[in-house]
């Protein structure tokens, strides 16, 4: 059976589609819209220091608009970026995270599990004050005009990391044991 010029281009065509959108794994870049938060307690008071500088890259595969694999990602934040809004609350929380020897804390992703279309389980390592840790988040997601948009929040013991809770004034204001990282981060 003789297959016509007009076949072939169609099947051609066919075959490129597939591929496609099958093939639809690529790199994307965090983006300069971005929040990672960390919440805690005292004896004084609850506290709350941010940063929205970080650097970053993820593996995607996206199909028809719709987030089917998250494959990679790897997030570098410069441990001193992070904020309160008071310099003496800033310098107890720097020698917490050991900033005179560990610059950065990174999260790098072992593994991905889709719980369903907008809910994924991440498996992945912290590296806080020097100490990598396995940790499990579970992050929401939502794909709007080629941006990724990834929302989580780990709750962690500052002695998992090799850290003690910050104390201030002598001692007389202590931190909880507890500190929560909650993040938005977005890819395009």
């Amino acid at each position: 059976m003789k297959s016509t010029p007009l076949k072939s281009i169609f099947l051609a065509i066919a075959f490129f589609g597939i591929l496609f959108s099958v093939n639809a794994q690529k790199n994307y870049d965090l983006n300069k819209n971005q929040k990672f938060s960390v919440f805690g307690t005292s004896t004084l008071h609850d506290w709350e220091m941010i940063s929205s500088t970080g650097t970053g890259n993820a593996n995607l595969t996206i199909t028809n608009s719709k987030l089917e694999a998250i494959n990679g990602i790897t997030l570098t934040l410069l441990s001193e970026s992070i904020k309160s809004g008071k310099s003496s609350m800033d310098k107890v929380a720097y020698k917490t995270l050991k900033t005179d020897k560990f610059k950065t804390i990174k999260y790098v992703l072992k593994t991905a599990e889709k719980v369903n279309e907008t809910t994924w389980n991440l498996t992945g390592i912290y590296t806080i004050a020097g100490v990598s840790k396995e940790v499990r988040t579970q992050v929401k997601t939502t794909l709007t005009n080629g941006t990724v948009t990834l929302q989580g929040s780990n709750i962690i013991a500052f002695a998992e990391f090799g850290m003690d809770s910050p104390t201030a004034l002598f001692g007389t204001i202590k931190t909880g044991e507890e500190l929560t990282l909650k993040f938005t981060i977005n890819f395009n």
